[in-house]
């Protein structure tokens, strides 16, 4: 697994040296521009609109437009007089909290944490007090020149660190627009929506969702490169116009209840299947 950063996290006087992993990795499928005439790939250039000239990297600056066409122009040497060399290297654990006090919204990232040289034994003791204690860390931490705040927690038997919004980076609730504040839900709308949720409930399995959506598009590019004849699919069927609540819910109930129903027949065949099988099976042997 590549290393992505080294450096240490530090909680009191305790300092564990540790490597940073990246825990996720984006599977989208990249597609590339192409000229249509000769199927080449495009190029862009980096073209000043003043000047209308190319440039290079050497012939670049940072700048904010702190108003339109405005800029404060930003030199690498004034960039690099306010990073602390420190913080890039360090995982300071400043709280000790609740992982249920955070709101999902605020998580961004994840990130693996493995032991440096010399720090597994302290590594060990960070995962087993927070396994004793139910709690994750509040950290702070800086990667590639932007300062993250971040929670370190367990998952499964190692260390996970998971960088989080800061609180002014998350969007103001009251600014979504046409949220209704007042609740005028029937009791018996109510009920069935409940009914409908204890019906589609179930223990989480990540391994049953997939993208669908990247596995027909991998499909249809092999599809390509075999020299396949592409055909249309057929539309899909279209649900019923409900525009009722409740003749909504009690279809979509009716619904679930149904595909239970064959789950279970579908899970007793195969059982019943199985037992028939192994008694023809034993009859054999006698």
């Amino acid at each position: 697994m590549h290393t992505m950063w080294k450096g240490s996290i530090s909680f009191g006087l305790v300092n564990i040296p540790v490597k940073l992993h990246s825990a996720t990795e984006n599977k989208d499928i990249k597609l590339r521009n192409l000229h249509k005439e000769c199927q080449s790939p495009v190029k862009y250039e980096k073209v000043c609109p003043v000047c209308d000239t190319e440039v290079t990297n050497d012939d670049i600056v940072k700048g904010f437009e702190y108003t339109k066409n405005k800029f404060v122009v930003l030199e690498e040497e004034d960039l690099q007089s306010i990073k602390d060399e420190k913080a890039e290297k360090s995982v300071e654990i400043m709280d000790f909290v609740k992982l249920e006090e955070i709101d999902p919204i605020y998580f961004d990232r994840s990130y693996y944490l493995s032991p440096n040289e010399g720090g597994g034994k302290a590594y060990t003791l960070l995962r087993q007090a927070l396994e004793d204690t139910g709690k994750i860390g509040l950290a702070k931490i800086t990667i590639r020149s932007k300062e993250h705040l971040a929670v370190v927690r367990i998952y499964q038997n190692t260390l996970v660190m998971e960088t989080i919004h800061y609180p002014d980076e998350v969007r103001d609730f009251q600014e979504v627009p046409n949220v209704p504040e007042e609740t005028n839900v029937g009791e018996k709308e109510l009920k069935t929506a409940k009914m409908l949720i204890d019906q589609l409930t179930t223990e989480f399995d990540p391994e049953k969702y997939t993208d669908e959506y990247r596995t027909a598009l991998l499909e249809l590019i092999e599809k390509k490169k075999e020299g396949e004849e592409i055909t249309t699919a057929k539309e899909p069927k279209t649900p019923d116009n409900v525009t009722d609540l409740m003749e909504a819910l009690e279809k979509s109930l009716n619904e679930s209840q149904k595909n239970k129903k064959k789950g279970s027949t579908t899970k007793k065949a195969t059982s019943s299947k199985k037992k028939s099988t192994a008694k023809k099976k034993q009859k054999t042997a006698t």
